[in-house]
């Protein structure tokens, strides 16, 4: 058994992030089938929006060592990934994590696992998500496993440090950089028609006609 800690990732394009701050996080949704957390995963509070670099953490279950430690790493803009490898008992944030991680500028923390002090962190508005919540806490046992800017697992996702990570009041999204510069284009695009599709509904237009789907189902069920 060791604790592997690498070094922290390398800084996200400034450019790239901004433009993620501006898109619909939903709108993604309509372009990719991984990397999303499910449902499980979810805001402490709401409304929040999140964009951040992934700094990783797994930790062994009840042993909250490595987090406290990353707290001294992380910097702006960053997004704590906690795997706590499938812990649902023991909650490795609350109010203390969440205090340390707002005044080094991190922008949120995602944990598969549960959290704990929501009413405190919601008072201070930093945006957490979890696998609910608990009364009962990690602790400092020092086990010698875990690491730091390795890989990880997020409600089975696999996270890398570096990752774009984006969070809203809908759940938790995990993008390469690179997928993440595939996307943006076809994102922000779909945005700029929304006002347009919002009219025309509201003015009565078809759904199934502005989507498509009347052709689909006619030509590809047979229905007329």
């Amino acid at each position: 058994m060791a604790v592997e800690i690498r070094p922290m990732p390398a800084a996200l394009p400034e450019e790239l992030v901004a433009r993620y701050r501006r898109v619909s996080f939903p709108t993604l949704g309509h372009f990719v089938e991984e990397g999303a957390a499910s449902s499980a995963i979810a805001p402490l509070f709401r409304p929040v929006k999140v964009v951040g670099r992934a700094v990783t953490v797994r930790i062994p279950a009840p042993d909250s060592t490595l987090v406290h430690y990353v707290m001294g790493l992380v910097g702006p803009g960053d997004v704590v990934v906690i795997d706590t490898g499938g812990n649902t008992r023991h909650a490795p944030v609350g109010e203390m994590v969440s205090l340390a991680a707002r005044s080094r500028g991190a922008a949120g923390i995602v944990v598969d696992g549960p959290a704990t002090d929501s009413v405190e962190i919601a008072a201070m508005g930093f945006p957490v998500f979890s696998r609910g919540l608990s009364v009962m806490t990690t602790k400092l046992y020092a086990i010698p496993q875990g690491g730091i800017n390795v890989p990880v697992t997020c409600d089975g996702v696999v996270v890398r440090p570096g990752d774009l990570v984006l969070g809203d009041d809908n759940g938790v999204l995990f993008l390469t950089v690179e997928t993440a510069r595939a996307l943006i284009e076809r994102a922000e695009a779909s945005d700029a028609r929304e006002p347009e599709t919002r009219r025309y509904l509201t003015e009565g237009g078809s759904l199934p006609e502005r989507s498509g789907a009347t052709r689909i189902v006619r030509e590809r069920f047979g229905v007329r």
